[in-house]
This record gives C-alpha cells, sequence and structure tokens, in this order.
C-alpha cells in the first residue's frame, strides 16, 4: 500500500490522480499509523511550510515520516514536502525534518521583471544520475510554482537543478531512500508522470 500524506497542504487529490493513472494505488491518510505501515510514502504538498509544520506535529505526521525514512521505505517528496525535508526554511524561521541537511531560501530579484513565486514551466539540468530520473533528461520541462527553494549542505544530495533569473537552485534533491522533487510531478503532464512512474519501482536503494 502507498500512502499520501494529509496534513491540509493542499492538492492530494490531484497527486492520488496521477498516481492512479501510472497505477498506484495510493491512500490519501491523516493518521501516523498508517503511513509507518504503508510499503511507499508520498510527502505532497503546497501553501504555508510555517502552518504545514505545525499540522506535522500537531498530527505526529513528522516523526512517522523519520520512521518511515529510518525503516528505508521509499519517500517521494512533492515542492513542499521537498522544502519541509530540510533542516530550516527561512519562511516563519522553522525548524524543519531534518531528512537532508540545508535550508530553504527565498528568492531575491534586483530585477522587477521576475515574479515571486516562481510559477509555470521550466527545464531540469540533471547533475547526477538516479534510479528515479531515468525516464527523463535534461531539458525536460516541469511544472512549478513556489517562492522558497532548497539549499542543501552537500553537493551528494542534489540530483537536479533548475534555473530562474540569476538563480540556479536544487530543483531535485535525494538522501538514500528519500528523493524529492521541487516540481508538481502530477501538474507536469506525460513527462512528470513518467517520473512519477518510476516510483512504483524504485526500492529506494
Amino acid at each position: 500500500m502507498l500512502a499520501i500524506v494529509d496534513y491540509d497542504a493542499g492538492n492530494l487529490r490531484s497527486v492520488q490522480r496521477a498516481c492512479l493513472r501510472v497505477g498506484l494505488d495510493a491512500t490519501i491518510s491523516a493518521d501516523p499509523e498508517v503511513v509507518v505501515k504503508a510499503e511507499k510514502v508520498i510527502f505532497p504538498g503546497v501553501g504555508s511550510a510555517v502552518s504545514a509544520v505545525d499540522t506535522l506535529q500537531s498530527r505526529g505526521l513528522d516523526q512517522a515520516l523519520l520512521e518511515c525514512f529510518q525503516s528505508g521505505k521509499p519517500i517521494l517528496g512533492i515542492c513542499l514536502g521537498l522544502q519541509i525535508a530540510l533542516e530550516y526554511t527561512q519562511e516563519g524561521n522553522k525548524q524543519c525534518l531534518g531528512i537532508v541537511a540545508g535550508a530553504c531560501e527565498r528568492f531575491s530579484f534586483t530585477d522587477r521583471t521576475l515574479k515571486v513565486p516562481h510559477i509555470g514551466w521550466n527545464e531540469l539540468e540533471i547533475v547526477r544520475d538516479h534510479p528515479m530520473l531515468k525516464s527523463v533528461q535534461s531539458g525536460d520541462e516541469f511544472y512549478f510554482v513556489h517562492s522558497y527553494f532548497a539549499c542543501p549542505e552537500s553537493p551528494d544530495h542534489i540530483f537536479g537543478q533548475t534555473t530562474y533569473g540569476d538563480t540556479t537552485f536544487t530543483s531535485v534533491l535525494g538522501r538514500d531512500n528519500f528523493f524529492a522533487t521541487q516540481f508538481h510531478l502530477e501538474k507536469s503532464g506525460e513527462t512528470g508522470l513518467r517520473l512519477l512512474s518510476g516510483f512504483a519501482e524504485w526500492q529506494g536503494d
């Protein structure tokens, strides 16, 4: 069974529908016991990191996710799920899960034509091989909606990057059995579905 973590961070049904399209039977759950017992976990999200972390903690889902990671089961983070996996975010000066060492910073541009949040299609540049990336290639476009971006401490955790304005940021990161994308797989058409279908095969190694 695959669990989609419900922490009131939106777009869960669209993630579930995308899973069904690639043959993944996914259950949406806010119950930490269901998440811990799942064979695989999807950790999606949009919106405020502050309220998201507070909700995770109030429901015990933060500890459930850490237990899943420590047990070695495959976890897929999407957008806010990527950001909260880091240690800290500038948004609300909030401590996060700490699965990956590093922090989230806010886009800041002197060029006023560059809007924040970064919304729309943009290219992925693959910088390191990963089993989850075998069905996509550099130059493929994905759909982004975010104001903050990940800054992992170690380059070993960076698998893909994207450039917006004069900022090149981490758009795919991973550590062991945790893999995450800043872009929305469920909103990225057939290319996103190809990557999502890889999660059905990936065993977290």
